[in-house]
């Protein structure tokens, strides 16, 4: 990983960062100053999966992604991280190795926290404290279904749960959902555990049937409660 760098201008701040929500300004400034920030380009890694480092990131702008790649290539998708949000707690907390790696999706501006600060900081905030153990509870919540969409649906399910997954966060727009920027099959693919034929195949039949459009970087889920209920069908919940 390339070294992050330790000047902070004035318009660098954690203020967007989820789990600081509710702190003062001086506590927050307190925490900026423990931090060095860098700025990651598209495709440049911040991490990489069974690296030692144990420094915490915090995006306060920008995307990511969350991957691994096997010895074959084949790529694994754990998800997209966002501006507000946290990683690299794990090994901060555990001292283990990075359980995945993270790389730029698009241009990110970054801050990073040591381990040992980020610790003493879980020890004297108890809201962060909160927020972080309520963070690591939602993240937990996500890989159970996963699994168990992983062992129980169809992959053309597993397709149409990922879609309707991307229209909830989203949100809604009457009706429908507008998923901005509209994933790419392979990155569909590679979050379903299949590949980029049959991912095509099902947003092929979902258009025919007028539950989904594309159009350049939108992906339009029109009925998102019919989609619901198609993933819900397939589940039997």
């Amino acid at each position: 990983m390339a070294q992050a760098h330790t000047s902070r201008p004035q318009h660098y701040t954690l203020k967007g960062i989820a789990i600081f929500a509710g702190l003062s300004a001086n506590a927050l400034a307190r925490i900026q100053r423990r931090c060095s920030w860098r700025r990651y380009e598209q495709g440049e890694p911040i991490v990489n999966y069974l690296d030692p480092s144990d420094e915490v990131f915090f995006i306060t702008a920008g995307e990511a992604h969350v991957t691994i790649y096997s010895h074959a290539g084949r790529v694994v998708s754990f998800g997209e991280l966002g501006a507000g949000e946290v990683f690299g707690e794990y090994a901060a907390i555990d001292h283990g190795p990075r359980s995945a790696s993270v790389e730029a999706r698009t241009s990110c501006l970054v801050a990073s926290m040591p381990a040992p600060a980020f610790r003493v900081l879980l020890e004297t905030q108890p809201t962060v404290t909160l927020a972080v153990l309520t963070q690591l509870v939602k993240r937990t919540r996500t890989v159970t279904r996963r699994v168990y969409e992983f062992s129980t649906l169809h992959v053309d399910n597993r397709i149409q749960a990922e879609v309707l997954r991307l229209a909830t966060l989203a949100g809604r727009e009457g009706k429908g959902a507008r998923i901005v920027p509209a994933p790419t099959h392979v990155e569909i693919a590679s979050r379903v555990s299949t590949h980029r034929e049959a991912v095509t195949r099902e947003l092929n039949r979902l258009s025919r049937i007028g539950l989904v459009t594309r159009s350049g970087d939108v992906l339009l889920v029109s009925d998102v409660e019919r989609l619901a209920q198609m993933v819900q069908d397939a589940t039997g919940e």
